[in-house]
């Protein structure tokens, strides 16, 4: 009688078959496997996250510098510098908007998008002085330039013996200042990113990053479209602006393109 009961104890505590642990495992590899494509997942999104964040800081950066500097042009004018009757030219503003080279700075005006070579949809010059208050600094030139997708940035003195645009063209003085930028990528990319979002490009055209308002009545209007003989730098007295940004790599599980559009507007401080 012991002995049968012995045996029914010891056939109770045997251990687990093959069969039933490869099941236990083949259980334990899905949940993990499971578990590890969520996590995998996870650092995907964020990973895209953040290079979209890096991105639109960076954008949002330029883009605030951009408002300062055009909200600063113009400073100071010439009857807003009253240390003697005839300061030095280099010390006062002739323009907010600074005239290309062509135009026969700043004596002669051109027209905007007609025979301007500064400004234009994605070139633009600001004068000013940005810090006033600093002893013995004067007006500079400072540009702004989209190059392929480089957004490039210069400042130079004002130089009474050149121009504007020859005097911030120099490789020395354009520095990439916002990287990415899509407003007018080559046609085959354009294309792509339409595709992708087509509210961005409207009609597949690339998008300008500096758009001009010229004085008028009631109110402003763009100066591409002119209504009179009040389309040229000397009349702008605002400017917006337009940033459009790709991160720098394409969405990771997608392979999407992600950008950001950022938008911003600059008052002139003394137009004419």
């Amino acid at each position: 009688m012991r002995k049968r009961r012995a045996l029914r104890f010891v056939r109770s505590c045997r251990a687990f078959s093959i069969l039933e642990l490869m099941v236990a495992l083949a259980i334990f590899l899905i949940v993990c496997g499971v578990a590890f494509e969520m996590l995998l997942s996870a650092m995907k999104r964020y990973h895209d996250d953040a290079q979209l964040l890096n991105s639109f800081q960076e954008a949002r950066f330029g883009l605030d510098q951009m408002v300062r500097d055009i909200n600063d042009a113009g400073y100071p004018s010439r009857n807003q510098y009253q240390s003697s009757a005839s300061p030095a030219v280099n010390k006062y503003a002739s323009t907010a908007i600074a005239w290309s080279e062509g135009a026969g700075y700043p004596s002669t005006p051109c027209t905007i998008d007609t025979n301007c070579v500064v400004p234009d949809d994605y070139d633009i010059i600001v004068e000013t002085d940005p810090t006033p208050n600093q002893a013995g600094h004067g007006v500079e030139w400072i540009r702004y330039k989209l190059q392929g997708t480089t957004l490039y940035r210069g400042a130079v003195f004002k130089d009474t013996s050149s121009a504007p645009d020859a005097s911030t063209s120099g490789p020395d003085v354009l520095v990439p200042y916002v990287q990415n930028v899509m407003n007018n990528p080559p046609a085959a990319q354009l294309a792509a990113l339409q595709a992708v979002y087509p509210a961005m490009y409207p009609g597949g055209n690339p998008v300008p990053v500096f758009q001009y308002l010229c004085e008028s009545v009631p109110q402003p209007y763009n100066c591409t479209n002119a209504i009179a003989s009040t389309h040229d730098p000397s009349h702008v007295v605002a400017v917006i602006i337009t940033l459009i940004v790709q991160a720098p790599t394409t969405e990771m599980q997608t392979g999407v393109p992600r950008i950001v559009q950022l938008q911003g507007q600059g008052r002139v401080l003394n137009p004419d």
